[in-house]
């Protein structure tokens, strides 16, 4: 068996299963979950970017974007386009060409990690305007490099972690990511949206929004009958907001954040993190918790 405890499957385009093997009490197996990194607009905090693909190699964890990868908006045909936004090595004519390219070369160190890459609002407007998917034309660029899983997910989907332990029980967990919508709100956080996920999003013991930039987490208590003894079973859905490294406000002084009065964001990612213990009864467990990757 080799060192790695983790292997992706692709059941369909929009579910994929990462498989986890603990062999004994006391393993751990960290997940990297990422949006909203907007890693070609110079407003990147890049450091702390890399410094986070840099952990996830030390942790061999698996790595999960849910899109945003790409800022994409220097072209010429939009309307927002600044070229005091663009880095040196996207100023060129195949400006969108220049994009891939470069992501590649970027993120080729850390292949073996890369997993599900999403769309975000940014890659599906290039599509709608260039019929061209940059998160697809990156993914095809990764894998012919070979030693790396990546597949492509969409703007939502599911990601199921199936963990065996070394008694060859299996437990599950399902991750809805989904990149997100609307602005967030100065007061709310987009956190109301956690609500209308709780209603159709039953089945996920963790759903993932990014997208508004900000950074929360909420459990959302519910009630279950268990299906093997219709017994009363007490669980939580958690609800979870990754930030991105996008700082735009920086001193305030003006910009197009600043302008239309939007505050200060938070920038980083979140560590999922499964555990195989001993729970208060003696009992062997796998569970999980959110670390702030800082």
């Amino acid at each position: 068996m080799s060192k790695r405890q983790w292997i992706l499957d692709e059941k369909s385009r929009n579910i994929h299963i990462i498989r986890i093997r603990f062999d004994k009490v006391g393993c751990e197996q960290r997940v990297l979950l990422q949006s909203d990194v907007h890693w070609d607009n110079p407003k990147c905090d890049r450091d702390k970017f890399e410094r986070h693909l840099q952990e996830a190699k030390q942790h061999d964890a698996p790595i999960i974007d849910a899109g945003d990868f790409f800022c994409a908006m220097q072209g010429k045909w939009d309307k927002r386009s600044n070229k005091n936004d663009l880095r040196p090595e996207h100023q060129k004519a195949d400006y969108l060409d220049s994009l891939v390219s470069t992501a590649d070369q970027y993120l080729s160190p850390y292949r073996d990690l890369l997993t599900i890459r999403a769309d975000g609002n940014h890659e599906t407007s290039i599509l709608k305007r260039h019929e061209t998917s940059l998160t697809e034309r990156l993914v095809e660029r990764l894998r012919c490099r070979g030693g790396t899983p990546i597949v492509k997910g969409g703007y939502s989907g599911f990601v199921v972690f199936d963990i065996v332990t070394q008694s060859t029980r299996h437990q599950s967990f399902k991750l809805h990511y989904l990149h997100g919508h609307g602005g967030g709100g100065a007061v709310t956080r987009g956190v109301i949206q956690s609500n209308r996920h709780a209603v159709y999003l039953a089945d996920a013991d963790i759903v993932w929004t990014g997208h508004t930039h900000d950074a929360w987490m909420l459990p959302i208590a519910r009630v279950r009958l268990s299906p093997e003894n219709d017994r009363v079973v007490h669980s939580n859905q958690y609800h979870i907001s990754t930030p991105g490294y996008k700082e735009e406000w920086a001193d305030g002084y003006g910009g197009w954040h600043v302008e239309r009065g939007a505050p200060p964001k938070p920038t980083g990612a979140v560590w999922l993190q499964f555990k195989y213990l001993k729970n208060e009864k003696g009992k062997s467990i796998v569970d999980f918790e959110f670390l702030e990757a800082k």
